[in-house]
C-alpha cells in the first residue's frame, strides 16, 4: 500500500502550515512512539477543541484545519479534518472518512433546526497504525459530554474508536447507517449539499 500520499498536505489537510506544525511539535514533544502521538493528537481534538454545530462553514478556509485550530472550536467534519492533519504532521498516515449516522438524543436547540435526527456526511479521521487504519471519532469533547449525558470516545490507537451505541442511562444515542468510507482530502460540494439539506448552512 503507497502511504505517501497519506503524507502530503492538501487545501483542507493543510499539515504543513505554520500553526499546524507547531502545534505538533509541542503536543508530541519527546513522544516517539507513533500511537502514543496519536492518542495525544487525538485529546487534545477532542478535548480543547470545543464541538461546535452552529460554527462557520460558509466558506472554502472555515474547513481548514488550520483555521479550526484559531477558532478553538469545529464540528465532527471539521474536527476530524485537524486531527488527520494533525496525523500527518506528526509522520503519521492519516485521512477523513464519512457515514450517515442517525443520533436518537439531539438537543432542542439542533432539533428545531434540522428537523431530522439523520446526519449523512458525519466526519471522524482514520490514522494508519501498527499496519492498519483505524477510525477515531474526536467529535464530542469531555465537558459537552459530561453536560448531555454522553460517553465520551476513547482512542487507544490499536482499535477503532466510534460513537457509543448508547448513552450513560442507557438509552439509544447514535446509530451507524452506512459508511462512506475513507477520503484523500474533503469532499466539501457533498459536504455542502447535505448541510443545506439539513439546514445548517443557507
Amino acid at each position: 500500500m503507497d502511504l505517501e500520499k497519506y503524507l502530503q498536505p492538501t487545501y483542507f489537510l493543510d499539515c504543513d502550515s505554520e500553526a499546524i506544525v507547531g502545534k505538533t511539535r509541542d503536543l508530541t514533544a519527546g513522544e516517539e512512539d507513533p500511537v502514543a502521538r496519536a492518542r495525544t493528537l487525538f485529546y487534545f481534538v477532542r478535548d480543547s477543541i470545543r464541538y461546535n454545530v452552529f460554527g462557520p462553514k460558509e466558506r472554502r478556509e472555515d474547513f481548514r484545519a488550520s483555521a479550526t485550530l484559531a477558532r478553538g472550536e469545529g464540528y465532527c467534519v471539521q474536527k476530524a479534518v485537524l486531527l488527520a492533519a494533525f496525523c500527518r504532521a506528526a509522520g503519521i498516515p492519516a485521512r477523513v472518512g464519512f457515514a450517515m449516522i442517525r443520533n436518537n438524543i439531539l438537543p432542542p436547540e439542533l432539533a428545531e433546526v434540522v428537523k431530522t435526527n439523520i446526519f449523512p456526511w458525519h466526519g471522524y479521521a482514520q490514522v494508519y497504525l501498527n499496519g492498519r487504519w483505524v477510525k477515531a471519532t474526536p467529535a464530542f469533547d469531555r465537558d459537552l459530554s459530561e453536560r448531555n449525558r454522553i460517553i465520551p470516545v476513547e482512542f487507544n490507537g490499536w482499535h477503532d474508536a466510534p460513537f457509543h451505541r448508547r448513552n450513560r442511562d442507557g438509552l439509544l444515542h447514535i446509530e451507524y447507517l452506512k459508511d462512506r468510507g475513507p477520503f484523500d482530502d474533503l469532499p466539501l460540494d457533498d459536504l455542502w449539499q447535505a448541510l443545506r439539506e439539513n439546514q445548517l448552512m443557507k
